[in-house]
């Protein structure tokens, strides 16, 4: 990008911009939100990240995110669990889209809310949001959303020789 601070720091502003209200902000708009005083500038900046990467122009002079518009930095240092370590000072290595880990195929993908207990020994609370892709066919271990007399439930599927059984692990 053509000013590598400023920009970066204007492109993170846009997205929190875009989290809070769904949409980006006119060009004028774009000026308010982040303290230009000229609406060239906004221009400026968003040719800067359109030729980026991270904005695309749409009908009607309005801009629109492109997938790396989402994109968040993946850092090289894994974070050990129940021990506190500190991540200062660490450099991102690479950037993801959280949505490309979350949902392959978005058409046949719905969010389910947990509600009970029993499966908080598999970390998956009360008002737990799962993410079912109901393409995906059942494998052992993997949790599923099964239909048991006639309630939908969600538990690990596990095997016992041939046949099928559901575990709360």
């Amino acid at each position: 990008m053509g000013h590598p601070n400023t920009d970066a720091t204007h492109l993170s502003r846009l997205r929190d911009h875009y989290a809070r209200y769904g949409v980006l902000p006119s060009y004028a708009g774009m000026g308010k939100v982040l303290g230009f005083r000229a609406k060239t500038a906004a221009v400026k900046l968003a040719e800067r990240l359109s030729i980026a990467g991270f904005l695309q122009p749409a009908p009607g002079g309005k801009l629109v995110p492109t997938a790396r518009f989402f994109e968040l930095p993946l850092f090289d240092t894994p974070v050990r669990a129940g021990l506190a370590q500190a991540i200062e000072g660490q450099t991102a290595s690479d950037l993801v889209t959280i949505e490309s880990y979350l949902i392959e195929s978005p058409s046949s993908t719905v969010l389910v809310r947990v509600r009970g207990d029993s499966m908080k020994d598999a970390g998956i609370c009360d008002g737990d949001l799962a993410i079912v892709d109901r393409n995906l066919a059942p494998a052992p271990g993997a949790f599923v959303i099964a239909l048991v007399d006639g309630d939908f439930t969600l538990k690990e599927l596990r095997y016992q020789g041939k046949h099928p059984m559901l575990s709360s692990t």
